[in-house]
């Protein structure tokens, strides 16, 4: 028998970790993923010839495997309360603006796709900025200095 007890309770990262950081945690990590695996599947179908730019869809494959890591170290940064990791999350969320747009102007199936990526980058939006997760990430705003009467 082992004389190590295992603690019973989490770490405490993940005690004091609030749900709103978890929440965008879990934003950009869907984010992450969905890039990741668009990626992947451009660069399968590539290789295997079936689309009609090969060497095209090469390169936004691996283009769009690079960026899905971006928003999954920020999501990783998140998950361990890093200050740092709120820059990545945020540009993940204003980059995901403009193709949300341009899905929307599309036609068929697209639409529907433009219209999850906007509600998802909105809701990403909404957590990075607010005031409670930059305190809850450490990050602290220097007060203005007043001027000497």
């Amino acid at each position: 028998m082992s004389t190590q007890q295992t603690p019973s309770t989490p770490s405490p990262s993940t005690a004091e970790r609030p749900t709103r950081i978890t929440a965008l945690a879990g934003v950009n990590a869907l984010e992450g993923v969905a890039l990741a695996v668009g990626g992947i599947y451009l660069l399968v179908m590539g290789l295997l010839g079936k689309l009609e730019s090969t060497q095209q869809a090469e390169t936004v494959g691996i283009t769009l495997v690079a960026l899905g890591a971006i928003p999954l170290i920020a999501a990783r940064g998140l998950l361990l309360l890093r200050s740092w990791s709120r820059g990545p999350a945020l540009i993940t969320q204003i980059m995901a603006l403009p193709v949300a747009w341009t899905l929307l102007r599309s036609q068929g199936a697209l639409i529907p796709t433009g219209i999850v990526l906007a509600v998802v980058a909105v809701t990403g939006l909404v957590l990075v900025l607010n005031p409670a997760t930059t305190q809850d990430l450490g990050i602290r705003r220097e007060p203005k200095a007043t001027p000497d009467a």
